[in-house]
């Protein structure tokens, strides 16, 4: 028997997908993958990652404006997000956050659409999705900051940061999910990160269609291949593959209640 997982974090709208979205959901289910929620990551094209949910049975989804797009589209405000969430599959706000990689010339505007998300995340009570690179220490602060003007739930999607932000989110009740990062070869590091973590705070994803781990490195990833990182992560835990993916079907639950 299959054992079920969820992949908590994907992107279904991109067009990678538009030939064959049928079978790449078939192709999750087949591989125990009961559960995707899709990511809005600009707000004007809400309606059609909307569509995908509501298509699929098995496909919830959340909106937001990725940091990297946060100076170049509307800034988002929280009537909007909490309105979005009215609906029965919207279960996440985001994916927002702050990415200095790239995009470290609009901190301060990312900064700024963070803040927005929060309270949307607060008032609506569903979790926050957080992307973070290259912005540790401001990632922190603002997360601890807002937390102490009123608890939020929250993600730390494709975490691939350091301790300290790892310890930060940890200290204050958030989650960290495993991308096919944690599945590289070179990611001994990352592994390291999370088996310091509580395994009831751990979820799995693809960022599909990107990152897929091995045996798929460098091809176009998607859902079925979430697997794939959840096994590692069980070894990362030295758990048996059926009660690895248990756990993190119960923490997906919990966090993901709307989805539950």
């Amino acid at each position: 028997m299959t054992a079920e997982i969820t992949d908590s974090h994907c992107h279904l709208d991109f067009d990678t997908f538009d030939d064959e979205r049928d079978a790449v959901i078939a192709r999750a289910l087949e591989a125990g993958v009961t559960r995707m929620v899709t990511i809005c990551t600009k707000l004007r094209l809400e309606p059609q990652v909307r569509a995908i949910a509501e298509r699929y049975d098995p496909v919830f989804y959340a909106a937001g404006t990725h940091p990297m797009s946060a100076a170049d589209e509307p800034m988002a405000t929280v009537d909007e997000l909490v309105k979005l969430a009215e609906h029965p599959k919207f279960v996440g706000i985001g994916e927002t956050g702050l990415d200095y990689h790239y995009t470290a010339d609009s901190a301060e505007v990312q900064q700024q659409s963070l803040r927005v998300h929060i309270a949307a995340a607060r008032e609506t009570g569903l979790p926050l999705i957080i992307h973070a690179r290259d912005a540790d220490d401001d990632m922190a602060r603002i997360l601890t900051e807002e937390f102490r003007n009123g608890a939020y739930l929250c993600v730390m999607h494709c975490f691939s940061s350091g301790e300290v932000l790892a310890k930060a989110a940890l200290d204050l009740g958030f989650y960290l999910s495993m991308s096919g990062i944690a599945a590289f070869p070179k990611s001994e590091g990352l592994r390291d990160i999370f088996a310091s973590a509580p395994v009831d705070r751990i979820l799995v994803e693809t960022d599909a269609p990107y990152l897929a781990p091995p045996p798929h490195r460098g091809k176009r990833n998607e859902p079925a291949f979430t697997v794939h990182t959840a096994k590692v992560g069980a070894g990362v835990f030295g758990m048996d593959w059926p009660d690895f993916a248990a756990r993190t079907q119960a923490n997906f639950e919990r966090l993901f209640w709307k989805a539950a």
